[in-house]
């Protein structure tokens, strides 16, 4: 197996310097790859060596496990009475959206070098936040598609989706509101960090196209405050709030209520941050597969509404997993 080492935005970072679990490390100097799990677990890995570079070749082939091998923590009787305990929330008025996740996992036949999973990956389902990141206790291969926060300075924007389907054609009437509630979400986080009057909307339902399917895309910008630094901005806005729902703490205890296994680095952020120049980009860790001694997996979900039917939001997470699971898995897609 190969050294730690991080391949993200373009740029391969090998010397591995530290792994700290500090986020106010970000506000200092270095190169940092960063991996924060959904149940705010901080992986920070700063690399003594940062250049652009492509994909390395990974020195054996992926070899993934079988099709038929992956278990799902929710099946799809169970998904379904998720999504209507839901739709009885928003009915009494205790939340207006919720994300409902399940995480697929499988064995790993074999030592698997997680930059083979990540070359498939960049052939069959090329990303904008595509990232590997490999250093001791976490190893993360993410085809992310959405930004959860990029910054320049004291400039920082997030990119929510809200709203997927195969084509255009089959976004749904719901998928609009649900993406302006998101919005109005990641507005009001980025409000409590942010200079007054400074946050804005500069792109609003954006159809951006990605392998297979299309979503829909909204754009919030907002100016720090002076003094904000890393650990405020992420305890404004963690979890993403296109992960979780509205009101977020309603959405959060539902979820943490409904999903029977921890999402681990899916629906975290994963990314970098390069402190010397004030610059960084996380993605949401959506399409994200994080491998754990033996073992891979996966997660997929959709956010359920009062509109929402049950078998459609099934469907919509079979959509968003089927392209990656088949790359993962032996045969290609």
């Amino acid at each position: 197996m190969h050294d730690p080492f991080a391949h993200i935005g373009g740029f391969l970072a090998t010397e591995l310097q530290e792994v700290t679990t500090d986020l106010a490390a970000l506000d200092g100097s270095g190169w940092w790859a960063v991996v924060v799990s959904y149940e705010g677990k901080v992986t920070c890995a700063r690399f003594g060596d940062v250049r652009r570079a492509p994909l390395p070749r990974p020195a054996t082939p992926w070899i993934g496990p079988g099709r038929t091998a992956w278990r799902s923590s929710l099946d799809r009787d169970g998904y379904e009475q998720g999504v209507q305990r839901i739709r009885d929330y928003i009915e009494r008025g205790e939340v207006y959206q919720a994300n409902l996740c399940r995480v697929l996992s499988a064995p790993l036949p074999g030592r698997a070098d997680p930059l083979g999973l990540a070359v498939r990956l960049a052939e069959g389902n090329p990303a904008p936040y595509a990232a590997v990141i490999d250093v001791p206790g976490l190893t993360v291969v993410s085809a992310s598609p959405e930004l959860y926060l990029s910054r320049g300075g004291d400039v920082v924007e997030s990119r929510p989706i809200k709203g997927t389907g195969a084509t255009a054609g089959d976004l749904l009437d719901k998928d609009y509101p649900e993406n302006l509630m998101i919005v109005d979400l990641v507005r009001n986080d980025l409000g409590r960090v942010a200079e007054v009057g400074s946050v804005s909307v500069p792109s609003l339902f954006e159809i951006e196209e990605h392998p297979g399917l299309v979503h829909l895309v909204s754009t919030v910008r907002a100016r720090l405050l002076r003094g904000a630094g890393w650990p405020e901005l992420f305890a404004a806005t963690f979890p993403p709030g296109s992960v979780t729902g509205a009101p977020k703490s309603s959405a959060l205890r539902i979820i943490n209520e409904l999903e029977p296994q921890p999402r681990g680095p899916y629906c975290g952020a994963v990314g970098w941050v390069d402190a010397d120049r004030g610059q960084a980009a996380l993605a949401v860790g959506i399409r994200t597969f994080w491998l754990e001694q033996d073992m891979i997996r996966f997660g997929t979900g959709a956010g359920i509404t009062w509109g929402s039917d049950p078998r459609l939001e099934w469907r919509e997470t079979e959509l968003k997993a089927a392209r990656l699971i088949g790359l993962a898995s032996g045969g290609g897609p």
